[in-house]
C-alpha cells in the first residue's frame, strides 16, 4: 500500500489544533520505517518559538517513543487515524511486539522522518529543544499530585514544524 501526501503550509491549516490533539487525539511517531513506534497524545501545543512554528510535545520516560525520540532528530504528529489505532497505541507498548502493524498502520516517510500512510494530516518536526517538567516549577496547586502519583515526569519536547502534509486526494 502506498499513499502520496502533498506539502502544505502549517500556517494555512484550517483545523482546530487544540480541539485536533485534546479531542481527536495524535500519533507521536519516532525512527524510521524499518523500525518505527508511535504512542497516542492528548496533550501538546502549537505555536510560534524562536521564530519559527512550532509543536510542543510531552513523553515519560517509560515509554518506547521516548527511548526512538532520544535517538533521533525528529518526530511527527499525525491527525485523523481510526480511533481503534489510536486506542490501541496508547495502550499497548512497542517494546511488545510492532504495535504500528497490529493497529493496521503502514509507515510513510520523507526528509528522515516516519508517520502512518492513513494519516489525514501531519505535522513534520525537527527537535530544537528538550526539557524535564520539574514538578518545584509548577505554579498550579495540585499538578504533580493528581498528574504525577508515581513521579514520572514528562520530557517536553519542542520541534520546529519544518514541513506540513495532507494525504492527497485522488
Amino acid at each position: 500500500m502506498s499513499v502520496e501526501f502533498e506539502k502544505i503550509n502549517a500556517r494555512e491549516l484550517q483545523e482546530n489544533f487544540i480541539k485536533s490533539i485534546a479531542e481527536h487525539w495524535a500519533l507521536l511517531c519516532a525512527g524510521a520505517p524499518d523500525h518505527w513506534n508511535g504512542m497516542t497524545v492528548s496533550w501538546g501545543g502549537f505555536g510560534e518559538l524562536w521564530g519559527f512554528d512550532a509543536a510542543f510535545v510531552f513523553v515519560r520516560p517509560q515509554r518506547h517513543t521516548f527511548g526512538l525520540l532520544e535517538q533521533g532528530e525528529a518526530f511527527t504528529l499525525s491527525f485523523g487515524l481510526p480511533r481503534e489505532a489510536l486506542q490501541l497505541c496508547g495502550k499497548s507498548s512497542g517494546r511488545d511486539g510492532d504495535k504500528m502493524t497490529k493497529a493496521g498502520l503502514h509507515p510513510a516517510a520523507a526528509d528522515g522522518m516516519v508517520w502512518p500512510q492513513e494519516a489525514e494530516w501531519v505535522l513534520l518536526c525537527r527537535k530544537a529543544a528538550a526539557q524535564d517538567l520539574d514538578p518545584a516549577t509548577f505554579c498550579k496547586p495540585g499538578l504533580a499530585a493528581a498528574h504525577y502519583p508515581g513521579e514520572d515526569y514528562h520530557r517536553m519536547y519542542i520541534g520546529e514544524i519544518v514541513m506540513a502534509k495532507r494525504r492527497k486526494i485522488t
